[in-house]
């Protein structure tokens, strides 16, 4: 049966994983998990899928492209050996049906521990918000809550199903920063620390206003810290100052997260898990969670762009410097922009040149800056006000590349061309 195959080739993948650690061939992975790793329900990977994008060395870019919002512009540059940060964008039909609504979806997937939650986030997600959708007939904060609930459970039941053999598994997680363009609503959902900043255009004065629209989950937060401490009054080590950063338990700086198995289910927090991952005493409910926080902006035809980006981007950049590079440079290329202002800032923090750190290789880079994705999503106001229910062309990014041509089945089909996949090395 497919899905007991689908449990064999988890297995494979990790293998394969275990081996591109140790001789650099992370594409391999990648092909095999686009190959196989589908949602049942997605029988026909997305029509119209856009196969744009460019590679220059470990940066991965789409200057420009077309939503039926407005327009947008990724970026992606990998530090990590295998990349660990996973994107994409989805506009036109949000519902399984072509009823609709229409709009437009972002999700930046920022992993830890290894690829395979934020690659499972990306195969997943954006699939269970269109069931919920149709089922609801309209976008709302609950059918967000449930994608992001389907999706946890989904992973959970994967690691469940994979602890014999690949027990590794259940110290992978990943941040999921989602936005969704309907109608006039802005819904912005997080579990983590990625974060999503509205550009608001400020009439008087000319200038552009940054506005936070996510809410974060980082020990490093003071408030995040005593939500941890007042679920967990009688644990006095809930989070721990390691090396002058707070951590949960001394092990996670994020307090929420897709996967991360090991600090929600005391049963995958044993042998033959590694002694680094396992507590001293078990715990009786969840430390971390999956319930993300979960916006709903109503724009305004001032609101001009939203920039969706990883942790990696805001180590280094502002709101406000991020929200500035946008609105004082040309559209095209914006996301481009940010991503290589962060770099410059990076190699600056370590008294080198933009032109050094460029040489540096995946592995080694990570040392200098994390993986860093951004999507920025510019917002037409004449197309946001009727777009929920006037049909478009539905559009399918993948950040880095990874995309699917319309005739691929799913699941555990392979593909007979995988779009993208030219010249990445060593991007993935």
């Amino acid at each position: 049966r497919c899905f007991d195959l689908f449990d064999v080739l988890v297995v494979i993948h990790y293998c394969v994983e275990k081996a591109n650690r140790r001789i650099g061939l992370g594409f391999v992975s990648a092909w095999l998990y686009s190959a196989c790793f589908r949602p049942r329900s997605d029988r026909f990977i997305h029509k119209n899928a856009d196969t744009g994008g460019h590679q220059d060395g470990l940066l991965w870019y789409k200057d420009t492209g077309q939503h039926v919002n407005g327009e947008f512009s990724m970026a992606v540059v990998q530090a990590n050996n295998l990349l660990e940060d996973q994107s994409q964008l989805e506009s036109g039909c949000l519902s399984t049906h072509e009823s609709g609504p229409y709009g437009t979806f972002v999700g930046v997937y920022d992993g830890h521990g290894g690829p395979e939650t934020s690659r499972y986030v990306n195969d997943h997600l954006f699939q269970h918000l269109k069931r919920f959708t149709y089922e609801q007939q309209s976008m709302s904060v609950d059918v967000i809550r449930k994608a992001y609930q389907a999706t946890e459970e989904g992973f959970l039941s994967l690691v469940a199903r994979q602890w014999p053999m690949t027990p590794q598994l259940a110290a992978v997680g990943s941040c999921c920063l989602v936005g969704v363009v309907c109608g006039t609503n802005l819904y912005v959902a997080n579990l983590g620390d990625s974060r999503a900043v509205l550009g608001r255009a400020i009439k008087e004065t000319e200038e552009y206003l940054a506005i936070q629209l996510s809410a974060e989950h980082n020990a490093c937060i003071e408030s995040v810290r005593q939500e941890l401490q007042l679920l967990h009054p009688d644990d006095s080590q809930i989070v721990v100052l390691k090396h002058n950063v707070w951590r949960v338990k001394g092990l996670i700086q994020i307090s929420r997260s897709i996967g991360d198995v090991y600090l929600k289910k005391a049963e995958f927090n044993r042998e033959p898990l590694y002694p680094k991952f396992r507590l001293r005493e078990p715990f009786k409910k969840p430390i971390l969670s999956a319930d993300p926080s979960i916006s709903v902006h109503k724009l305004l035809p001032h609101d001009k762009f939203a920039i969706f980006a990883s942790d990696g981007l805001w180590e280094h950049l502002t709101n406000q410097e991020a929200v500035d590079i946008v609105q004082k440079h040309s559209r095209t290329g914006s996301a481009k922009r940010l991503v290589k202002t962060a770099l410059q800032e990076a190699a600056k923090k370590r008294e080198m040149r933009y032109s050094d750190l460029k040489k540096i290789d995946r592995g080694v880079r990570r040392h200098f800056h994390d993986d860093i994705t951004v999507i920025v999503l510019f917002l037409d106001s004449n197309l946001i006000s009727k777009a929920s229910s006037v049909k478009g062309p539905n559009i399918s990014v993948r950040g880095g590349g990874i995309n699917f041509p319309s005739n691929t089945l799913a699941p555990c089909t392979t593909p007979t061309e995988t779009t993208g996949y030219q010249n990445r090395e060593p991007a993935i």
